[in-house]
């Protein structure tokens, strides 16, 4: 099981209230979710490794290089003369910290890379995972690596985790008309206005469905574009010529990388907590509490 960290404690902090917090009142309701959130995709899926993969790089700067819109919506203003900083609430952004330390203490990896997003640690862990993979994230771009062959497949948040989007082949066939590898080819044809991907002017979903449907990959339907007798309409065709420069450069910038470099680290989950003494204290400055408890218990069983 593959968790997309950052998508789930984001979930944990807005749909849990902002009234738990530790006992000096800096609020810890982004932490405990995330435990909660855990502790119930542990006990509901029984994974036999569990990752919480981490934006290290979360705008990686060579994907900005190729698009320079990408999530730039979401860079805080105070980063504009230094390293992008993401935007986020002023009270989660302390709680992220504290995150790291209870995953560390617990035993759980947490694994990120420098220079890539937390989707391309997934990618390339599911590239390397020799039997069925749980992708756990709220983010669709995700769904590019669903693979039934592999068993890989996306759950989907719903509401908390404990009702989720299965999200296999046949799910995203009849959603979307594409499967896998094709769904990277159909959203940088719509574009995507929560990562600043601008698209092809004029192609919404559906018509990018249908053009992928009609020519079978990205490559075909700019073939087709080229092909004066091709049955695009003149519009598609102008469309598609005249977004060359973006079309050139957006798979790259889309596709979710597999080949990351990434540090040793032991996936199995622990049966118990590898640092205790330091749980303790976090759970003890933090009031970690019933969340801490209920997700060491399902661990333990």
């Amino acid at each position: 099981m593959l968790l997309d960290t950052a998508s789930l404690y984001f979930r944990a902090y807005f749909g849990v209230p902002d009234s738990v917090k530790a006992p000096d009142g800096t609020p810890v309701n982004a932490v405990r979710g995330l435990l909660d959130f855990i502790a119930r995709l542990v006990a509901d899926h029984r994974p036999d490794d569990l990752v919480a993969c981490w934006d290290d790089d979360w705008r990686p700067q060579w994907r900005v290089d190729l698009i320079p819109s990408y999530k730039a919506h979401r860079v805080a203003e105070e980063s504009a003369a230094g390293p992008d900083v993401e935007e986020t609430p002023d009270t989660l952004s302390p709680q992220v910290p504290v995150i790291e330390d209870a995953l560390r203490a617990i035993g759980i990896a947490r694994i990120g890379a420098d220079g890539y997003e937390a989707d391309d640690v997934i990618g390339t862990l599911t590239a390397r995972a020799g039997g069925p993979v749980d992708i756990v994230t709220g983010d669709r771009d995700l769904y590019q690596l669903v693979d039934d062959a592999r068993r890989v497949r996306v759950l989907y948040p719903l509401k908390g985790v404990g009702t989720l989007q299965v999200t296999d082949e046949a799910w995203l066939r009849e959603k979307y008309g594409v499967v896998g590898a094709g769904y990277a080819d159909l959203a940088l044809l719509r574009g995507d206005p929560s990562d600043g991907l601008p698209g092809v002017p004029g192609i919404g979903e559906k018509t990018a469905a249908k053009l992928l449907d009609a020519y079978g990959d990205l490559a075909g339907i700019r073939s087709a574009a080229a092909d004066p007798v091709s049955k695009l309409t003149p519009t598609q065709r102008r469309r598609i010529v005249e977004a060359a420069g973006y079309l050139d450069v957006a798979p790259k910038v889309v596709k979710v990388a597999d080949d990351v470099p990434l540090p040793a680290f032991d996936a199995a989950l622990p049966r118990e907590p590898v640092d205790p003494a330091a749980l303790d204290a976090l759970a003890e400055q933090w009031g970690l509490g019933g969340s801490l408890q209920r997700l060491l218990a399902t661990l333990a069983g």
